[in-house]
Formats: structure tokens, C-alpha cells, sequence
């Protein structure tokens, strides 16, 4: 890599990187999936560990992460613009039909927090855009220009867990149906603020508006359906003894690699009350290996890290059946 791609990796800090690099390699000359380059610091490392023949692809939808990933020149590596969904095409477009690991950041990037014409933040006003791949699909704006109250509020409730997702959704329509829709960041926050009462406010740290804007984010981008399919196809590509490695960063995610790995990791749990024998009973695919969060000094140098925890599962040596 050259001075250019190192410029790149400073502009934003991964979360528990050294922790997640560590867990992921077990052969220096295997292939490797980062399945969210982002800015390229899991990358970075991990290409700092590979031998002369091991093998990196990396995956993000974002336009600027593919602009960042075309400064990079290192033979072992590759950048595909994509959803991390579609990693199995991704990798039998390459004839690539086992990996050594795969590395899921879930987090949304400091540049594309710190960047107010994306839109992702309350902190700095900007278009009310959201969209993790800026080339393709509705913006929030556009999305909030024509949904339904209920329809706001279900978003509201069941990816931002909102209290107040009743009162925040109509005070969006409303303002939306007097001829002023919402269509900048500033904006949302404002409408937001204004539709949850100041005593009822629990944390009085956290603006009011958080919540929304992640629920928001969530569903623009089909997050959750996004990390769902990827963990089913890492499974299926992972070689005996490669590892899946997942920093997530809120609990609808977590909750998500969570209930997978433990499920592929304790298959005969769903089969305990069956009248099985033991050599009936499914054998794991997944053995649980670790659960980290980050230490309170990395969480002091970097305030993000906070609400992180990374999750280690290895692939046992069970094969797939045809299908599975």
C-alpha cells in the first residue's frame, strides 16, 4: 500500500481492531474477507499480518469507500463495490469457493458520520439522506416525503426501540402535510425534539433525536436483512476451522450474530425435545469462541467504541450437505 491509502486508514479509528484481526487469521496464507472496508483500517491490518500469498477481499456499498480502496496497490488485494449480501456471487464470480475468515465491522464510519452531505447525523446540519450507497435507492427524505404515520411509527419502535414513536412519526406527517417536509438533518432533529416532552427524557446526555436517526438508517439500508444474509453465506463459505468475526455496535444487530451463532453452535437445543437418539441429533457448524468489548482506554481514546462488542465463532469440520 502506499502513503496515500495510509492518509485514508487515519481518518477513521476501527473499534476493537487488534482484538478482531487476532481472532480472524489462522493461516498467514489463507483468504480473507473484509466484508465492510469502509475507510480500509480493519484491511490495513490484516494485510499487515498476511503472508506474500495469502489473499484479501474487501466489500462495502459506499461510493467513498471505493474511492479510497482505488489508492491502494498491494497485489493480495481486492475491492469489490457491493452489499456484503451478495458475498457468496462476489466470491464464485473469483472461483473462490472456501474462505479462511470473514471480518463484519457493523458500525457506521467516522467519515460518513463526520460528513454532514450524507446525512447520517444530528450533529451537523445537512441533507436528510442516509443512504449508505449514495448511487442507488430513496433517501430518508424521500422516504419521509411519503410514509404513513403507522408505518413511520413501526419503524420507529422496532428499529430505534422510540418510546415516543407515536408522537414523532404524526409530528413528521403533519409537518410534512402543512407544505414544510423534512428535509434536512437539522430539520428532523428539530421535529423530533419537539415531539418528546422535556421531563420525560431519560438520559438527558443523549439527544432525543438518536434513536430516530438510527431507525431510520436501519430501515433505508435494510441493515438487518443485510446482516442476516451475510451470515448464513459466511457459514456456508467459511473452510473448517475459519473464523467469523462481527463487531457489532447496537442490540437489534447483536441480538441478530448473536442468536445465529449460538443456534449453529447448538443445533441440538432445538431439537431437546425430540425423540432423537445422540446420533441423530445435528452436529454444530459453529463453535463460539469468543465475546469482547472494548477495554475503557481504547473507549476514552475513542468515545464510538462504546457500545461495541465483538463476537468469534470458528466453522467446525461438519460439511455442508447440498442446499444447506
Amino acid at each position: 500500500m502506499n502513503a496515500a491509502s495510509n492518509s485514508e486508514s487515519r481518518e477513521h479509528a476501527p473499534v476493537l481492531a487488534e482484538q478482531a484481526v487476532a481472532h480472524l487469521i489462522t493461516d498467514l496464507q489463507g483468504i480473507y474477507v473484509d466484508a465492510t472496508f469502509g475507510r480500509g483500517g480493519h484491511s490495513r491490518r490484516i494485510l499487515q499480518c498476511l503472508a506474500p500469498g495469502g489473499r484479501l477481499i474487501a466489500l462495502d456499498r459506499d461510493p467513498q469507500a471505493r474511492e479510497a480502496a482505488r489508492t491502494w496497490n498491494d497485489p493480495r488485494f481486492e475491492f469489490v463495490q457491493s452489499e456484503f449480501s451478495r458475498l457468496a456471487t462476489v466470491l464464485a464470480e473469483r472461483s473462490i469457493a472456501q474462505i479462511n475468515g470473514v471480518l463484519i465491522d457493523l458500525g457506521v464510519s467516522s467519515p460518513q458520520l463526520d460528513d454532514a452531505q450524507r446525512g447520517f447525523s444530528f450533529r451537523a446540519d445537512g441533507p436528510l439522506d442516509m443512504r449508505m450507497n449514495t448511487d442507488q435507492g430513496r433517501s430518508a427524505a424521500q422516504w419521509l416525503a411519503q410514509v404513513g404515520v403507522d408505518e413511520l411509527k413501526k419503524v420507529l419502535r422496532d428499529y430505534g426501540d422510540e418510546r415516543f414513536a407515536a408522537p414523532i412519526a404524526k409530528a413528521i406527517v403533519a409537518r410534512r402535510e402543512n407544505g414544510r417536509p423534512v428535509l434536512r438533518t437539522a430539520e428532523l432533529a428539530a421535529v423530533v425534539a419537539s415531539a418528546i416532552p422535556l421531563r420525560s427524557r431519560k438520559d438527558p446526555l443523549q439527544h432525543p433525536a438518536t434513536r430516530t436517526f438510527q431507525a431510520i438508517r436501519i430501515f433505508i439500508n435494510q441493515e438487518l436483512e443485510e446482516v442476516a444474509l451475510i451470515l448464513e453465506s459466511s457459514l456456508a463459505l467459511l473452510a473448517p476451522g475459519g473464523r467469523l468475526v462481527v463487531i457489532t455496535f447496537h442490540s437489534l444487530e447483536d441480538r441478530i450474530v448473536k442468536r445465529f451463532m449460538d443456534a449453529q453452535a447448538h443445533p441440538d437445543r432445538a431439537s431437546g425435545r425430540l425423540p432423537l437418539r445422540a446420533a441423530q441429533l445435528p452436529r454444530p457448524r459453529l463453535r463460539v469462541l469468543a465475546r469482547i468489548a472494548p477495554s475503557a482506554s481504547e473507549v476514552q481514546r475513542n468515545p464510538r467504541a462504546r457500545s461495541a462488542h465483538l463476537r468469534v465463532a470458528e466453522r467446525t469440520d461438519v460439511a455442508l450437505s447440498c442446499g444447506a
